[in-house]
């Protein structure tokens, strides 16, 4: 037998070699091996057996690693999907797929020793009264681990040891699971009663899972739409629907794949599951998986998954290649968020690899989002995906009155632009005098965003990156947030011949807002959340605890808090600089200010108290916030979707976005310009094909690299992704230029 074997190393082929008879029980398609590779020995995964190869002198596999094969032929074969279609070799498809805890050689199991009582077989012999100690604790608790019962007996393992010698214990190495969650205790939850939509929504989701289920030739009428879009306003009860839908696939003996945008950022969520999954007929374990959890961590969660034993799964885009197995139900929930999107290749979009690995698998997807992408909301329109709507909150509470102002408006009233509004600051103080809850949102962190010389014009910028430098001040320095590069803040302008004193800082961030609150609401307790205060495990868990019990009044942060949040105390939402995200370079930038705005607002007015949003923007009359005010995702819809079609923009059509980058702008910009040259050779036969650059990017250098870019839009995606990837492999390119194709892009920066 021979064994085609797609190595870790990124060569961008497979490579035969002859199973030895003692494997060949052992090895099939998905697993991970280890074969000699010229002088080294390297790891790699089987993906394809066959009885013969064309090659001659054929090396032999030398280990086979793990009693079962780790990659379904189902997720191999997705895996291959996502290289074909987003331009990249198998093996680096293969690795997204495999946690790096999963591949190693060697088995990743904790283990330990545990102690266990045995059965006395004739007479006792004689034991020392330290022994019997250690014999009344293991008469109590049967078995524990060694050192815990050395600790409750003050003694030796020596002590245990003899008495394991007298037959009396056994001391066995046990594996030790490591469960991120352990430590919390879960409260079992009933499912809550529907309201006719969120009734409405599950029983066709309920029926095309049903219809999935039923065999090829049973399926009449044919099956309605695999995927879903459940389109619900903040609050309307999308998780419960979930929930319930999960519970159909578990009594079809089917298993579910749930998607968040950051599972560490919503602890409430893997609570809600594990609650409602803890206990019953149906019960099962919840595997969670992320990039906050340990290796050991990750390893031991992916594993209950391929076991069998943990059928349900939450996580973030990777969790989409979980061994869920038969899986019956994929939920995308918060769909239009573009955490979704890979920004290393494999370049993948998780939205998109679930709705087709629910067609392949016969498994009903669900989008969920208050505020859809457009690609999704279009896919409605154009009938391939079912839509559902949850058109008003749980329990028939209002939606929170939004009320715009005009920073222009306060500058001239104010002799400067105020970071509050008196309109906000009123609302703040008559919420904190009712004991109710604020959150105020800016998505920017930092104190200040520049650093600049009112005398000779300097401003402070990045060595490596076309940006200029932002202030902290806690530390007193100046940080580049693309790359990470820190400076001491100076006292006076560092500008030649300069040296002014009066050096000023321009712009706010997070920082600066929290500073500002301490000073009007002294007796306030304020709390800052973002990526500069989060720095430990669980900061972000402990600090929306704080919030949830009452012990914090005002919370400031970025968007980390604008989605999935749940605290009925909150009563007003402050959305400090709306119009931030409006002026970027970026044909989404109307949609994503429409989806924050909405997004944040939602967050307000969940408990018994009618909700208030005050948005502060300096272009009120933008479509985006005035949609967003009037929460009508429809009318922006509408609007949005004419300038797409105008310019031929996603989701009209399709764009590949390839970047050059290097250290020598000039080699850069010639490399680009070939580029240019063999693309229009290559694809002349792409008729709808629209293609724009090179240009530099909007971020001209980032982390010391210059980038150019060409822009190809189409309908035809899969086609320009067979040609693009044919056309890249053939080209040649200076040691220090590099070429990045980039598939459906959400970021153009």
């Amino acid at each position: 037998m021979i064994a085609r074997v797609t190595l870790e190393i990124a060569l961008g082929k497979e490579f035969d070699y002859l199973i030895p008879t003692e494997f060949e029980r052992q090895i099939e398609v998905g697993s991970r091996v280890k074969v000699p590779f010229g002088p080294r020995q390297v790891m790699g995964c089987v993906t394809t057996l066959a009885e013969s190869s064309p090659h001659t002198n054929l090396r032999s596999i030398l280990k086979v690693v793990g009693a079962q094969s780790l990659v379904t032929p189902k997720v191999l074969a997705l895996a291959r999907w996502i290289a074909d279609y987003y331009c990249c070799p198998v093996e680096i498809a293969l690795k997204s797929v495999l946690p790096e805890s999963v591949r190693r050689e060697k088995e990743g199991w904790q283990k330990q020793l545990y102690a266990r009582l045995l059965p006395v077989v004739g007479e006792k012999p004689k034991l020392t009264k330290r022994q019997i100690e250690v014999l009344t604790l293991l008469e109590e608790w049967r078995e524990m681990p060694l050192q815990q019962l050395l600790a409750l007996a003050e003694t030796t393992a020596d002590t245990v040891r003899r008495l394991e010698d007298k037959g009396l214990v056994s001391i066995t190495p046990q594996t030790l699971e490591r469960d991120p969650y352990a430590h919390e205790h879960i409260l079992p939850t009933q499912a809550l009663a529907l309201n006719a939509d969120q009734t409405k929504a599950l029983s066709a989701i309920m029926a095309a899972m049903d219809v999935a289920s039923a065999p090829a030739e049973a399926r009449h009428p044919p099956p309605p739409a695999k995927t879903f879009l459940l389109y619900g306003v903040t609050g309307s009860g999308k998780t419960e629907v979930y929930l319930q839908a999960i519970t159909h696939a578990l009594q079809q003996g089917k298993g579910a794949i749930v998607l968040v945008p950051e599972i560490s950022l919503t602890p409430q969520t893997v609570e809600r599951f594990k609650g409602r999954f803890s206990s019953g007929p149906l019960r099962t374990l919840v595997a969670v998986l992320h990039s906050h959890l340990s290796a050991g961590e990750r390893h031991d969660e992916w594993h209950k998954i391929r076991q069998g034993r943990a059928r349900i799964v939450i996580g973030a885009r990777s969790a989409i290649f979980a061994p869920v197995d038969p899986l019956g139900l994929i939920v995308v929930d918060e769909e239009h968020e573009h955490s979704y999107k890979q920004e290393e290749a494999p370049r993948y979009h998780a939205r998109d690899v679930a709705v087709v690995r629910g067609q392949r698998e016969g498994a009903v997807v669900v989008l969920g989002s208050a505020t859809p992408s457009l690609e999704s909301y279009y896919n409605v329109q154009r009938g391939k995906y079912g839509l559902l709507e949850l058109p008003i909150r749980a329990d028939d509470k209002q939606m929170p009155v939004v009320r715009i102002v005009d920073m222009r408006m306060e500058g001239k009233q104010e002799k400067g632009v105020p970071i509050f509004s008196q309109r906000l600051r009123d609302a703040m103080a008559d919420r904190l005098d009712k004991k109710e809850q604020v959150m105020l949102f800016l998505n920017r962190r930092g104190y200040a965003t520049s650093l600049q010389c009112p005398k000779c014009g300097y401003v402070a910028q990045c060595p490596n990156c076309s940006l200029a430098l932002t202030y902290h001040r806690h530390n007193q320095k100046l940080c580049c947030h693309i790359c990470g590069h820190e400076a001491p803040a100076p006292t006076r302008c560092p500008g030649e011949k300069c040296g002014n004193p009066a050096i000023r800082f321009a712009g706010m961030g997070t920082e600066k807002v929290e500073a500002t609150l301490a000073k009007l609401f002294p007796h306030a307790n304020i709390r800052r959340m973002d990526s500069d205060t989060l720095k430990r495990k669980d900061d972000y868990r402990r600090h929306l605890g704080d919030f949830r019990t009452g012990k914090i009044d005002i919370l400031v942060g970025t968007q980390m808090i604008a989605k999935g949040l749940h605290f009925p105390n909150v009563t007003l939402v402050g959305i400090i600089y709306a119009d931030l995200s409006l002026h970027m370079p970026d044909f989404r930038a109307s949609e994503r200010t429409f989806q924050l705005l909405t997004q944040v607002a939602g967050r307000a007015g969940r408990g018994d108290v009618e909700g208030e949003v005050v948005v502060q923007a300096f272009t009120p009359f933008h479509p985006a916030i005035q949609y967003a005010r009037r929460h009508d995702f429809a009318g922006f819809y509408e609007q949005e979707i004419g300038f797409r079609e105008q310019l031929k923009y996603p989701p009209v059509s399709r764009i590949a976005l390839l970047t050059m980058k290097g250290r020598n702008e000039d080699k850069v910009r010639f490399s680009a310009d070939h580029l240019k040259r063999e693309l229009e050779t290559g694809l002349a036969g792409i008729k709808d094909l629209i293609m724009a650059g090179p240009a530099p990017a909007p971020l001209l250098r980032a982390e010391t690299y210059y980038r150019y870019q060409i822009m190809l839009r189409t309908r035809q995606m899969s086609r320009l992704s067979q040609s693009l990837a044919r056309i890249a492999q053939a080209q040649k390119w200076p040691d220090d230029v590099s070429l990045t194709i980039d598939i459906d892009p959400v970021n153009l920066m």
